[in-house]
């Protein structure tokens, strides 16, 4: 069982505007935006098993929230690695209706996974006819819950999504239309994606430090995956690595921009990965 959270740091900033949370591994973490500033409030810290860490991070969000957050106010909740998996969704010809896409990547979560995804929503990225996508699938009772959690304190919530999407789509300028191996590397996990000939070609998560031994390591598993000619080019976020920051050769960092006023904490790091 979790051992009560304790409390990092406190910024007391009431008013009812936008909020962002962030749910990862081992402690949840609160900022203000207001305009295209944000302010970070405060953050909680919690142990729990990985089969119950939804539960006890939503319980410390909702302590957050009711101190923090006016009734009114909007909020976009970032999941860690830890709360999602991940699939790749081939092309398929025969798919026509959104009902067949859920039900083709809920087979192809199952297929790979080696079991039943009975109880977890599943969402499919867009893309082009004739390209593979990138599913991610997150439990329905964590989704439930949080919804349940806003209307009981009054706020309206915007959105729920993977890190993996907003750091992604923090740094697609800086990746590119090529091929390329993006990994995200989080304190405890990292995911990986591949692309190749402007469509997605892989994508897994594995439970890992983000060391630079650590990160090598994955880094070299994952390139063996590309068969064109020359080298991939890889680029790495790891935003867990605020001092010293990570020093691995031929990898590029996807860093985000100093804070005016930082915060050394890591999901202070991941809440600015949002527009």
């Amino acid at each position: 069982m979790a051992g009560p959270p304790w409390r990092r740091s406190i910024v007391s900033l009431l008013s009812p505007d936008r909020f962002i949370a962030v749910l990862g591994a081992q402690g949840v973490g609160l900022c203000q935006r207001q305009g295209q500033q944000q302010r970070w409030l405060a953050s909680l810290d919690f142990i729990a098993e990985r089969s119950q860490a939804w539960a006890v991070a939503l319980e410390s969000l909702q302590h957050l929230l009711a101190e923090h957050a006016g009734k009114g106010a909007q909020l976009q909740v970032l999941l860690s690695a830890q709360y999602s998996r991940f699939c790749l969704v081939p092309w398929s010809a025969a798919i026509s209706r959104p009902d067949e896409l859920q039900q083709y990547a809920r087979a192809c979560f199952e297929a790979h996974y080696g079991q039943s995804l009975e109880g977890w929503r599943i969402v499919v990225s867009p893309e082009a006819a004739g390209c593979p996508r990138i599913a991610s699938a997150t439990p329905q009772a964590l989704l439930d819950q949080l919804d349940a959690l806003c209307r009981n304190l009054g706020l309206r919530l915007r959105s729920t999504r993977p890190y993996l999407m907003a750091a992604y789509n923090h740094f697609a300028e800086q990746l590119g239309q090529g091929d390329f191996l993006f990994v995200l590397a989080e304190p405890q996990r990292s995911v990986c994606l591949l692309a190749q000939n402007g469509a997605w070609q892989h994508v897994s998560a594995q439970g890992c430090s983000d060391s630079d031994q650590a990160l090598q390591a994955v880094i070299a598993r994952h390139s063996e995956l590309h068969q064109g000619e020359g080298q991939l080019p890889v680029y790495l976020h790891a935003p867990g690595r605020l001092e010293p920051a990570p020093a691995l050769t031929g990898v590029q960092l996807c860093e985000l921009a100093p804070a005016p006023l930082a915060v050394r904490d890591v999901l202070c790091n991941m809440s600015r990965t949002v527009a």
